[in-house]
C-alpha cells in the first residue's frame, strides 16, 4: 500500500535525540517512514512503541522484536502504554493530521480532488462520520464547528445553505456539498474555501482539538525528565495549542507566579519553529504548511 514521504523527516528525528538503549513513541504511524527512522537509531536494547488508528496502516508494521504497532487512537496514549507494561518513554513523536494515503485513497472521504461518501473518519469504525454532521447536526452546531475548525467568516451563511438543501434530500457525498456551496466557492479560491471546510467536518468528525489535548497532557507525564517531545501540526489551531503547551504546560493563560513573580513551565524549547525546505516541498506537496516544534522536559 503506498505511503508518502514523511514530512521533516530528519529534523523530527533528530529532535528526539535518540539514546540507542531509550523507550520512543511514534503517536501517528501512518506508512512508517518516521518510525523507521526511529529504528535505525536504536541499539539492540531500545524500544518503540506506535500508534495508529487506521486498520490501513497494519499493513506497515515492522517486523522487529524491538517495536509495537498499537491500532488504537493516540488520546489513549497512557492507558496502551500501561497495557504494554510501559510507565515511562524517553521521546514521543506526533505527525498530526490526516496522512497523504488517507488523503489518496478517494472512498474515504479526506480530499477535495474525488467525489466520495461523506465520511473523513481516520478510525474506520468510529460512529461519527461526515454525513452525520452534514446532515444531522444542528443549524447552529455546523456553523460554529465552520467557524472555529475551518475559520470561514461566512460560516453562518454555509450552514443555512446546508440545512436548506438537506431538508428536501439526504447530502450523501462530496461532490453534493461542493455544488450546495458552489455559491461560496469563487473560482480563484475555491480550492482553498473547500479545505477549509473539508477541515472543519474532519476535526469535528474525529475530535481532532480534544484528541491533541489529551495526547499533550499525557506525554507530560509519561515522559522521563529530559524526555523529547517532536511534534508537527499542519494548521494554526494545532500548531497554536502545541506552542502553548510546550511554552506554559497549558493550553490557556498564563502559569501561577510565585511571590517573586517568577513561574515553574514544565518544558525547555529546543531550537526554533522548524519549517520544511523549498526542496522537500517540491518534492512532498504535503510538506507545505508543516510546522515542526521540539521541547524537552525539564
Amino acid at each position: 500500500m503506498e505511503y508518502h514521504n514523511p514530512v521533516l523527516l530528519k529534523e523530527t528525528v533528530d529532535g528526539l535525540n535518540i539514546k540507542p538503549d531509550g523507550v520512543y513513541v511514534d503517536v501517528t504511524f501512518g506508512g512508517g517512514g518516521h518510525s523507521r527512522e526511529i529504528m535505525k537509531r536504536l541499539g539492540p536494547n531500545g524500544k518503540l512503541f506506535a500508534f495508529d488508528q487506521d486498520t490501513d496502516a497494519l499493513a506497515n508494521a515492522i517486523d522487529d522484536d524491538r517495536f509495537t504497532l498499537i491500532n488504537e487512537n493516540f488520546r489513549y496514549i497512557k492507558r496502551f502504554l500501561r497495557f504494554h507494561g510501559v510507565k515511562s518513554v524517553d521521546g514521543i513523536l506526533g505527525d498530526l493530521g490526516v496522512s497523504s494515503h488517507q488523503f489518496d485513497v478517494a472512498e474515504r472521504g479526506f480530499s477535495t480532488r474525488f467525489d466520495a461518501e461523506l465520511d473523513m473518519r481516520m478510525n474506520q469504525s468510529g460512529e461519527l462520520s461526515a454525513y452525520h454532521v452534514v446532515n444531522e447536526y444542528a443549524e447552529e452546531d455546523i456553523r460554529n464547528l465552520l467557524s472555529k475548525y475551518g475559520e470561514l467568516t461566512n460560516a453562518k451563511q454555509m450552514a443555512h445553505t446546508i440545512v436548506t438543501a438537506r431538508e428536501l434530500k439526504p447530502i450523501k457525498n462530496t461532490e453534493e456539498l461542493k455544488q450546495i456551496l458552489g455559491k461560496f466557492l469563487p473560482a480563484h479560491k475555491s480550492h482553498k474555501i473547500l479545505a477549509q471546510i473539508y477541515q472543519a467536518i474532519r476535526i469535528e468528525v474525529n475530535q481532532e482539538m480534544d484528541v491533541l489535548r489529551e495526547f499533550l497532557e499525557q506525554s507530560l507525564e509519561i515522559l522521563n525528565p529530559e524526555g523529547r517531545l517532536s511534534v508537527i501540526s499542519y494548521h494554526s489551531l494545532e500548531d497554536r495549542l502545541v506552542k502553548r503547551f510546550m511554552k506554559n504546560g497549558m493550553f490557556d493563560g498564563e502559569p501561577e507566579k510565585d511571590f517573586f513573580g517568577r513561574f515553574e513551565v514544565p518544558f525547555k524549547l529546543i531550537g526554533k519553529l522548524i519549517v520544511p525546505s523549498d526542496e522537500e516541498i517540491k518534492i512532498n506537496n504535503r510538506a507545505r504548511s508543516a510546522k515542526l516544534r521540539i521541547a524537552e522536559k525539564k
